[in-house]
């Protein structure tokens, strides 16, 4: 499966804003955003002002970056949402935010989404008891994720959830950490995601 395997730090210095791409060291004094936040590149600090098509493009990447996932794929969500009834923006951050992969990440279940991409490509959650290894699976309103029953699966999510025990987990995602689950109790609106991304944007970059 394609993905990115360039450094982290380097998106972040791209986009000009944190992506939170390496968890608890973007929050620490190493983060590479902190010492050095100018673009990458030995032109980086000279950029000339954006035109409206750059900033419609940046906001594109930021949001792409952010969930991990490459043009092809992004595209086909956007399509998803288009094809939706509401507004297309809203759409597309909630069909991003129930991916798997991010459900894992949102529930403490993983540091960040790398880690729980990983996580599902081995094999380690389960959804409604069924053992899912696709990171893009789409995860549904009442769908209970959990953990597969074996002690090293469960050592190693316990052991992230002690990394990510300071994080808040959303209210529309209820995480019982002593049985290791979480359920999706409805699906996000925009007031629920926090992420430095205008989507407007990003809408009108796709509808031109």
């Amino acid at each position: 499966m394609a993905r990115y395997i360039g450094p982290s730090c380097r998106l972040c210095r791209a986009e000009g804003t944190k992506l939170f791409l390496k968890g608890a060291r973007c929050a620490s004094p190493k983060c590479a955003f902190e010492r050095r936040s100018t673009p990458p590149g030995m032109h980086g600090r000279g950029r000339q002002k954006p035109t409206e098509y750059g900033r419609q493009l940046r906001e594109k990447q930021k949001l792409r970056r952010i969930y991990g996932v490459l043009e092809k794929q992004f595209r086909l969500y956007f399509a998803r949402a288009a094809r939706k009834k509401g507004i297309t923006g809203d759409t597309l951050l909630a069909l991003l935010e129930t991916r798997l992969d991010n459900i894992v990440y949102r529930a403490g279940f993983a540091a960040s989404r790398t880690m729980a991409r990983q996580i599902v490509r081995h094999t380690h959650i389960t959804v409604n008891g069924r053992t899912v290894n696709i990171p893009s699976y789409q995860v549904r309103a009442s769908d209970v994720i959990g953990v597969v029953a074996r002690e090293a699966s469960r050592a190693l999510v316990k052991g992230q959830l002690e990394l990510t025990a300071g994080i808040a987990t959303p209210e529309w995602l209820p995480v019982n950490k002593d049985e290791l689950t979480a359920t999706l109790a409805r699906m996000p609106e925009r007031a629920d995601i926090q992420i430095p991304v205008n989507e407007s944007l990003v809408v009108e970059l796709y509808s031109k």
